[in-house]
């Protein structure tokens, strides 16, 4: 049985709708290989369609010499969710596996280890139904006061944190497990 492993960039009051706000920030070398270890036992991408028409055009052109996380990304199966897209086109090595569905997710699953990032209709879906076995916030100083939620519409919903750490640019690396 694999695992669904889910990483967002989130401010402290929930925004992860428009990840420019990390961009004061930087990126340090250690969030990079935090990031790496999340990715490196996934053999899956499992995207929204709103986030793999983001990630498509960003990530496809790019090479290791780029960012070292390009080859997962670009090498990696994609399977994207979604229910107005008959066919991934644009990013090698994407399908589409349709709407939302329970039951293709479990299969999807059952055989593979799964990154998720961004994808909120799609992460908040598999929070509900209890299938997330590690979410991932990467929690940046920052309050926006406006923008989409990660955590909007969801209700009892307990997670055991099971790691914490804090970066130089003050952002902090919250790891939490499924309790269900």
């Amino acid at each position: 049985m694999g695992k669904i492993h889910v990483h967002e960039f989130i401010t402290l009051d929930g925004s992860f709708e428009n990840p420019a706000f990390t961009m004061p920030y930087g990126f340090t070398d250690r969030m990079g290989e935090v990031l790496g270890g999340i990715t490196g036992s996934c053999d899956g991408i499992l995207l929204g369609r709103n986030t793999f028409e983001m990630f498509g055009p960003a990530w496809s052109e790019r090479s290791v010499d780029d960012d070292p996380g390009a080859p997962f990304f670009n090498d990696t199966t994609k399977y994207v969710v979604s229910s107005t897209l008959d066919e991934a086109t644009g990013w090698q090595n994407s399908e589409v596996v349709g709407g939302y569905d329970l039951d293709k997710i479990r299969e999807l699953k059952s055989s593979h280890d799964l990154y998720v990032s961004g994808s909120g209709t799609l992460v908040r879906a598999l929070l509900r139904d209890r299938l997330v076995d590690e979410l991932h916030l990467l929690v940046y100083p920052v309050v926006l006061g406006s923008g989409a939620r990660l955590f909007d519409g969801l209700a009892d919903l307990p997670l055991t944190l099971v790691g914490t750490e804090s970066f130089d640019n003050g952002v902090v690396h919250l790891s939490y497990a499924s309790t269900a």
